[in-house]
């Protein structure tokens, strides 16, 4: 399930260790009532294993408090229906991206990322914040002691489009995908313009690949995402991942055209 960003989830946890005290229930009390083992509980409290919305909820159910942990979970932390991908975005061993229209968030620069984020008028700038550091702290699995391997495939259009004002802010975004692309566990790719019309244009998607040797793939739209697992869905995400990653350049065109670009800007 699901995990929280930081610092978020250790005020979270926090709060639920002060409740679970006030309450005067052990960890295995506590665990029965929430539907977790003692030694998981114990766990998520000591920090050594994440925090996720299932066992938010599952403190809300222990403590019956009318769901609180899940509101401050929802609130504070990544939107909602954003949550079940992060959580197979920090497990997988492989991870594959197409974006028709902007650079994915794992390799998206702190300015970048606030103006992407900015585009939505409903987020004040409190929000916004909390999205960002949210966002570069997803970026962590790429520098981790095991990472995973990941593969991006943009639209060339992704790369020459650029904010009002946003000319430094661009360069500085494609310096970055750039210096990413250089570590050997990430490869960027760049489907040119000069492809036309293409089946990756009907929106983005999002595949990774988990321990166990399944796969799960997200949809985002304007109202949100999903998370994909039937093998029949999964079936038609591969057939559209293969056929952008086809119309790609190969790594090292494609890294020239992102260079070229970045001049552009420069």
């Amino acid at each position: 399930m699901p995990d929280m960003p930081n610092p978020v989830a250790s005020f979270i946890v926090g709060e639920i260790r002060r409740a679970r005290g006030a309450a005067g229930m052990t960890q295995e009390a506590f665990g029965r009532g929430a539907g977790f083992s003692a030694s998981h509980v114990s766990a998520v409290e000591g920090g050594t294993r994440a925090l996720t919305l299932e066992f938010a909820r599952g403190a809300d159910r222990a403590l019956s408090n009318g769901g609180l942990f899940e509101r401050l979970a929802m609130k504070l932390g990544a939107p909602s229906w954003f949550l079940p991908w992060l959580d197979a975005e920090r497990g997988a061993t492989q991870l594959r991206y197409f974006e028709p229209n902007l650079i994915p968030g794992l390799l998206q620069s702190e300015a970048y990322a606030r103006a992407v984020l900015r585009l939505d008028p409903r987020l004040t700038d409190d929000e916004v914040d909390r999205r960002v550091t949210g966002r570069l702290e997803r970026q962590a699995i790429l520098t981790r002691e095991s990472p995973p391997q990941l593969v991006v495939v943009v639209d060339e259009a992704a790369i020459r489009r650029a904010g009002d004002a946003g000319e430094k802010m661009m360069a500085g975004q494609l310096s970055h995908v750039v210096a990413c692309a250089e570590r050997p566990n990430i490869s960027v790719h760049v489907i040119p313009a000069d492809v036309g019309l293409h089946a990756g244009l009907s929106g983005p998607l999002s595949l990774a690949h988990m321990p166990d040797g399944s796969w799960i793939g997200h949809l985002e739209s304007q109202l949100g995402g999903e998370v994909v697992d039937r093998p029949a869905d999964l079936d038609t995400l591969f057939q559209r991942w293969e056929s952008v990653r086809t119309e790609a350049l190969p790594r090292r065109q494609s890294l020239n055209l992102i260079k070229e670009a970045a001049n552009q800007w420069t």
